[in-house]
């Protein structure tokens, strides 16, 4: 009985032990900056956000995280954490091989190489080509030569196949989610004329696309190149009420469609001028803001959450008017 009493005794001292425990560290971590609470279950959701200038376009770099108002399916988000070129990036360059784009990368890969070293030693390149199906030629690296390398092999290769803008994103999103640093800023760096094939069955589509971009946490940016037959087959083709429907029902995807939805810009470029371009689409890349928040409201998985970030109206009276652009969402 006494061995029992003495047992009773011992449990009720360590729950008492546990208890001042918990409330001790729930009352040292309510007077702790939001940032650096621990939290358990909650994920950091990271933002690539490009602030500009509305009137000239220039980049607003000097910003800081109470300069951001962020809201996730409506409901007000508290920014945790604003870094700007801190991240490495992972980037994957996507050629387009129909006839119109093709001959514009021999003298990309002539100047690529300059090109490249606007990026940081940290990030890292993959390679992909697409007619019908994208084709991996350089898988991420750092070495800057294998990836000039593999610009060189696309610039062999002929096509003529249809070009499916679709399956090419869905393919360069799915190369991102592969990317060897998981914290690092995923983007794809597209070349092309914007002139897609209407989709044949069994591709991947817009909608499938879409969704492996904000999983993937993907942002797109182009580089457009259009020639005299570019401009032929969108008037042939592209504005040809007679494939309306067909567009209808299996969009072809739209390069505009695809930055806009991720955040990220279209340049227009020339074959003269089509390297110069690519440096300065990284560099202003990197100046990109990355902001991080921990989302207030538990989501199932797999839900789908909009994002809506704008600029505090006090920061625009002092700034000017600003124009944002990031990601639509994100899948939890």
């Amino acid at each position: 009985m006494k061995a029992a009493m003495q047992s009773l005794v011992r449990v009720l001292l360590f729950a008492v032990f546990l208890q001042f425990t918990l409330s001790s560290r729930a009352q040292e971590q309510k007077g702790m900056p939001d940032d650096q609470v621990i939290r358990v279950n909650v994920e950091l959701v990271q933002v690539d956000v490009q602030v500009l200038e509305k009137k000239t376009g220039r980049t607003v770099g000097s910003l800081n995280k109470e300069d951001f108002q962020l809201y996730e399916d409506g409901v007000a988000q508290h920014v945790t954490e604003l870094s700007k070129d801190q991240l490495p990036l992972s980037v994957v360059l996507l050629f387009d091989l129909t006839y119109s784009v093709q001959p514009v990368l021999k003298p990309l890969a002539a100047g690529a190489l300059d090109a490249l070293r606007h990026l940081k030693p940290e990030d890292e390149v993959a390679v992909m080509a697409y007619a019908a199906s994208a084709h991996l030629l350089q898988d991420f690296t750092t070495d800057r030569e294998q990836a000039v390398a593999a610009i060189e092999k696309a610039s062999e290769m002929g096509s003529g196949e249809d070009a499916f803008f679709n399956e090419a994103v869905f393919q360069a999103s799915e190369q991102l989610g592969r990317a060897k640093n998981p914290r690092s800023r995923r983007t794809i760096i597209w070349l092309t004329d914007n002139v897609p094939n209407i989709p044949s069955e069994g591709v991947h589509t817009e909608k499938d696309a879409f969704r492996e971009v904000f999983e993937t946490g993907t942002v797109i940016s182009a580089l457009l190149e259009r020639s005299a037959f570019s401009d032929f087959a969108i008037v042939a083709f592209s504005k040809n009420p007679m494939f309306a429907l067909s567009r209808s029902h299996n969009p072809p995807g739209n390069v505009h469609k695809y930055a806009e939805r991720t955040g990220g810009e279209v340049l227009k470029s020339s074959k003269d001028k089509v390297s110069a371009k690519l440096a300065q689409l990284i560099d202003e890349i990197r100046t990109r803001y990355t902001v991080g928040y921990y989302p207030s409201v538990k989501q199932p998985k797999g839900k789908f959450c909009e994002i809506k970030l704008q600029i505090r109206a006090e920061t625009q009276k002092r700034e000017g008017r600003l124009l944002v652009r990031t990601k639509k969402g994100y899948y939890r």
